[in-house]
């Protein structure tokens, strides 16, 4: 057996030893071990932090869609981690969200684009291509099973894809605002939020899942000539970090390694490799940068190696068929 595996499953951090069980080592939700896991998850202090701060939502109008500390970044965190619906706090999270779906069937956040970014200035309830994914993906995993309004919003999202990829979109009570790129152009992060929410939806729409995953493929291959609404894939780009919050590699080839078909191709292949050549002499990953606002997380610490990014790069090398338990 992998010798890290021990050494998660020793570590003080419950939401890894949980999600190593249940991930990497196929133990079933219901196993005596999991069951310990997951009640030592959700007792622990900074996992009832986690609850209160996405209890919050929608918090403070959101200006930029990289502000690590925004409740919506809590909620995709505790859906990460394997927070279900039935959990202390959770059903009001959910539920919090639930209310505000747009006619189209997108899940809208609290915004306040300025006016010299196209937007009106003032705060308002609408969605963009840069958020009501994040939602999306988070519902389905808090759910843990489809709904009518959550199949509504992946149609939705279908929709909106193009031949390059998913644009950049947003509500149509936004009139023609777009980002900082071409309108003709995909939206590097839209792609990838997209393609999470597809992944985790039960009746995947592979059509456009491998329009989405091509894109990021196809960006990688012109990463040196091409940046995309400013999102590069250089040195910040391949330094590890967590929360997925942005555009960055672990984030791009989590999202990918979900999906069968990417596996052998090169592109995909080199960013594997781009991570795997981070491991220490004994295979364990420290973060690389960090979110201050999560300061006092292993994967917020760039001294020393951190329990959950391991399992994430572990679990990465298991889709991939590289590591097998």
């Amino acid at each position: 057996m992998d010798h890290r595996l021990d050494w998660l499953l020793a570590s003080g951090e419950p939401w890894t030893r949980y999600r190593t069980l249940v991930d990497l080592i196929g133990e079933a939700e219901d196993s005596r071990e999991v069951c310990k896991a997951r009640q030592e998850m959700l007792d622990h202090p900074q996992f009832q932090e986690l609850v209160e701060k996405a209890k919050t939502w929608p918090g403070y109008p959101l200006k930029r869609h990289n502000d690590a500390r925004h409740p919506l970044y809590a909620i995709s965190t505790l859906a990460d981690f394997g927070a279900q619906s039935g959990d202390p706090g959770i059903r009001e999270i959910v539920e919090g969200v639930l209310k505000h779906q747009s006619p189209e069937g997108m899940f809208k956040t609290l915004v306040l684009i300025p006016r010299a970014f196209g937007g009106s200035g003032q705060e308002d309830w609408t969605w963009m291509l840069c958020d009501s994914p994040t939602l999306l993906y988070s519902l389905h995993l808090l759910e843990g099973k489809a709904t009518d309004d959550l199949n509504k919003t992946i149609e939705c999202l279908s929709g909106l894809i193009t031949d390059k990829g998913w644009p950049c979109s947003a509500s149509p009570a936004l009139g023609k605002f777009k980002g900082p790129g071409r309108r003709e152009d995909p939206c590097p992060i839209a792609n990838v939020y997209a393609l999470k929410a597809l992944s985790v939806s039960g009746d995947l729409p592979e059509e456009a899942a491998r329009k989405g995953t091509g894109m990021l493929l196809r960006h990688w291959q012109l990463r040196k000539e091409r940046k995309y609404f400013l999102f590069g894939m250089g040195t910040d780009f391949s330094k590890l970090k967590y929360p997925f919050v942005w555009y960055d590699i672990l984030h791009v080839i989590d999202v990918l390694s979900r999906f069968s078909w990417t596996h052998q191709d090169p592109g995909y292949l080199e960013m594997l490799e781009v991570i795997t050549q981070q491991a220490n002499q004994n295979g364990m990953y420290t973060a690389d940068s960090m979110y201050m606002a999560w300061k006092g997380w292993s994967f917020a610490d760039k001294k020393i190696p951190s329990p959950w990014l391991t399992f994430l790069v572990m679990r990465i090398e298991k889709r991939s068929g590289i590591w097998l338990n």
